[in-house]
C-alpha cells in the first residue's frame, strides 16, 4: 500500500509560507473607489488648462449633461475590466467586444451631436498643432490615472492581462475625454476624433502593455 500521509517537514514548509491576504473587493465597489479620479478628470483637467470659451453656448446636458455620461459610461467600463482581472469572473470576449464598440459608438455619437449643436472650424495651418495639444494635454491628466487603474487590475490575476488592460485604458480614456471637451473649444469633429479619439485609443494601448508587462513581471518573480 501506499503512504498517503503527508510528511512533517512538507506541512511545516507549507505552513511557514502561507501568509493572511486582504479579500479582493468587488469590481463594483473598487469601480466606486475610482470617483475621486473620475471627478479629477473631470474639473482638474479644464481647471488647469483653461475652459473652454464657448462653453456657455452650449446647453447645460450638451456640456456637463454629457461629460458626466462619460464619466458614468468610463467607470461602468473600469468595472468590466476589474471583473476580468478576477479569474472565473471573466465576461465573454463577444460581450467584452460589445461593450467596447457601443462605448466607442456613444463617444462617436456625441462629437457629432456637439457638432451639430456648435459648429466650429479650425483653420487648416494650425490643426496639426491643435491635435498635438489635445492629445498631450489630455496625457497630463490620463496617465497618472490609467496607472491606478492598472496598480488595481495587479491585484487580481488576469487570464488576458492585454484585454484586461486595454478595457481599463478605454475607461480611463473616455473619463479623460469628459473633461476634455470642456477645455478644448474645438468641435469639428475631424480634429477630435483624430486628437482626443486618437488619446483613447493610445490609453487603451498603454494598458494592454502595461497590464502585460506587470504579469511579466509576476510570473519572472513566481
Amino acid at each position: 500500500m501506499s503512504d498517503v500521509r503527508v510528511p512533517n517537514e512538507l506541512l511545516l514548509a507549507v505552513k511557514r509560507d502561507l501568509r493572511p491576504v486582504r479579500p479582493l473587493a468587488s469590481p463594483g465597489r473598487r469601480a466606486f473607489m475610482l470617483i475621486p479620479v473620475a471627478l479629477a478628470l473631470l474639473v482638474l483637467a479644464p481647471q488647469f488648462w483653461g475652459w473652454r470659451s464657448n462653453l456657455d453656448d452650449l446647453s447645460l446636458w450638451s456640456s456637463w449633461g454629457l461629460s458626466l455620461l462619460e464619466v458614468l459610461a468610463g467607470l461602468l467600463i473600469l468595472a468590466a475590466g476589474l471583473r476580468e482581472a478576477i479569474p472565473g469572473r471573466e465576461l465573454s470576449t463577444m460581450t467584452v467586444l460589445a461593450l467596447m464598440l457601443a462605448t466607442l459608438a456613444g463617444y462617436v455619437g456625441s462629437v457629432f451631436l456637439t457638432a451639430w449643436l456648435l459648429p466650429t472650424n479650425v483653420p487648416p495651418e494650425i490643426e496639426a498643432r491643435f491635435v498635438w495639444e489635445c492629445v498631450g494635454m489630455t496625457a497630463t491628466f490620463s496617465v497618472p490615472a490609467l496607472a491606478i487603474a492598472v496598480a488595481l487590475v495587479a491585484r487580481g490575476l488576469p487570464n488576458r492581462p492585454a484585454l484586461t488592460g486595454a478595457i481599463c485604458g478605454l475607461g480611463v480614456g473616455i473619463m479623460a475625454d469628459a473633461g476634455v471637451r470642456l477645455f478644448c473649444w474645438v468641435t469639428e469633429p475631424t480634429h477630435v476624433l483624430i486628437a482626443h479619439g486618437g488619446a483613447i485609443v493610445m490609453l487603451m494601448l498603454l494598458g494592454a502593455a502595461c497590464a502585460v508587462l506587470v504579469e511579466r513581471v509576476r510570473a519572472r518573480r513566481r
